[in-house]
C-alpha cells in the first residue's frame, strides 16, 4: 500500500514540472499509482488512443508529455504483481475540482473519483515539493480506499456465511423483499371457523369475501334488516321469544288489522300481503313476493 512518504518520494525523483494546480494533483495521482506497484506504459495523447487499453505491450515509458493537454490527463498502467492487466487512469478538469476515472481492462463500468485541489494544494509553496502539497497521507488513503483498492478486488469483500447473513437482514427490512418470521408463529390447534360476513353486508359486496364463512341462501343473510327468522341468529330466535320484540305469540290487546286497499277490491286482499316464512335450504328472501323462486327473484 502507498504512503504519503512514497508518494512523494515518486515525485521528487520524476522531478516533475507543474503548471498549475491541476498538474500537481493530476501527478499525485499518478505517483500513488507508481507507489502502489504500477508500472507506466503510455501518457499524454498516446494514453487517449481507442488501442490503449487494448495494446499488449507492457513496455515502461517516461513522463514525457504527461501535461501536454490543457485540461486532460491521461495514464495506462499495468500490474505485474495482478496479472499485468491494463488500467487506464483519466483526469478531467472541471473548475475547482479534478475528476479521476480508472478502468480496468475487462471491466464493464469504470470507478470514479472527485477530488477538490485546494484541499490538497499548498499555496505559496516555494521550489520544495513538500511544501506543495498538503494533507497527503489523507489524499493517498482516499485514492486507495475509492479507486486502488477496488481495482484490486481487495476492498472488504464479505464471506458466504456473512453474504448469506446481510441477505436475511435485507429481507426483513421494510418493504425490501418476502420477510422472514421474526418470532416463532403459533398456530391455533383444533377446528377454525372461518368470519361471518356483518350484518348489512349483502348490501355492499355481491358476494362473500375468501375465507367468509359459507352462507344460507344470499351472501349474508339478508341486508342490515335483521328480522327473528335471519340465519345470522343461528337457528332463529323464535317468533315465541318474548325477549325478542315483536316475538309474543298472541296479538296485543286491543290490536285490530287494517285492510291494505279498499275492500273487496280484486288483487287487494289482506293475505296477498302476508309474509310467508323462509324456506329451508334458502330460496326467495320473504320481503319479496312469494309465488316462486326462479331467475326473476
Amino acid at each position: 500500500m502507498a504512503t504519503d512518504k512514497s508518494v512523494m518520494a515518486v515525485i521528487r525523483a520524476s522531478r516533475a514540472s507543474f503548471r498549475n494546480a491541476h498538474d500537481k494533483v493530476a501527478f499525485a495521482v499518478h505517483a500513488t499509482f507508481v507507489s502502489s506497484g504500477y508500472l507506466l506504459t503510455a501518457t499524454g495523447k498516446p494514453a487517449f488512443s481507442d488501442t490503449a487499453l487494448s495494446s499488449t505491450s507492457t513496455d515502461e515509458v517516461g513522463i514525457e508529455q504527461w501535461n501536454e493537454l490543457e485540461d486532460d490527463y491521461a495514464f495506462v498502467y499495468c500490474n505485474p504483481d495482478k496479472g499485468s492487466k491494463k488500467v487506464l487512469v483519466k483526469c478531467l478538469v472541471m473548475n475547482d475540482k479534478l475528476l479521476v476515472a480508472a478502468l480496468a481492462d475487462g471491466a464493464s463500468e469504470p470507478i470514479h473519483l472527485e477530488i477538490n485541489v485546494e484541499d490538497y494544494v499548498a499555496e505559496n509553496g516555494g521550489t520544495n515539493y513538500s511544501g506543495q502539497f498538503k494533507d497527503l497521507d489523507k489524499f493517498v488513503t482516499t485514492l486507495d480506499k475509492e479507486i486502488l483498492s477496488k481495482l484490486d478486488g481487495s476492498s472488504d469483500k464479505p464471506t458466504s456465511s456473512q453474504t448469506r447473513a446481510e441477505q436475511k437482514q435485507n429481507l426483513n427490512e421494510p418493504g425490501i423483499g418476502a420477510a422472514e418470521p421474526q418470532h416463532t408463529q403459533s398456530y391455533p390447534t383444533g377446528l377454525i371457523y372461518p368470519p361471518i360476513g356483518p350484518i348489512g353486508s349483502s348490501d355492499l359486496f355481491p358476494g362473500p369475501g375468501a375465507g367468509m364463512y359459507p352462507p344460507r341462501g344470499d351472501f349474508g343473510g339478508g341486508g342490515m334488516l335483521l328480522g327473528p327468522d335471519d340465519p345470522r341468529w343461528f337457528g332463529g330466535v323464535g317468533r315465541d321469544d318474548p325477549s325478542f320484540p315483536g316475538g309474543h305469540s298472541v296479538v296485543p290487546p286491543g290490536a285490530r288489522f287494517d285492510p291494505y286497499g279498499p275492500p273487496g277490491v280484486p288483487r287487494f286482499e289482506p293475505n296477498r300481503f302476508t309474509r310467508v316464512p323462509r324456506r329451508p335450504g334458502g330460496g326467495t328472501h320473504p320481503d319479496l313476493q312469494h309465488f316462486g323462486s326462479g331467475a326473476d327473484f
